[in-house]
């Protein structure tokens, strides 16, 4: 990814590049909800990268898209 001017880092200044690792809680027609390692964010994922997953399976999420 190639940074923009603003950033010094090379980085996205919006997410950071950031995969955080949650846990698959429960399943809808729209994707998945997920929760983190310490239980306090909850956050709809979308999971057509990834599927088939199941309640329990874990992903790593960035920008609200599972891709691992």
């Amino acid at each position: 990814m190639s940074g923009d001017a603003c950033d010094p880092t090379g980085r996205c200044i919006t997410c950071s590049d950031e995969g955080v690792p949650m846990r698959v809680v429960s399943l809808s027609g729209e994707g998945a909800v997920c929760v983190d390692d310490d239980g306090i964010s909850h956050e709809g994922v979308a999971v057509e990268l990834v599927e088939p997953v199941a309640p329990g399976d874990r992903v790593l999420v960035h920008a609200g898209v599972a891709i691992g």
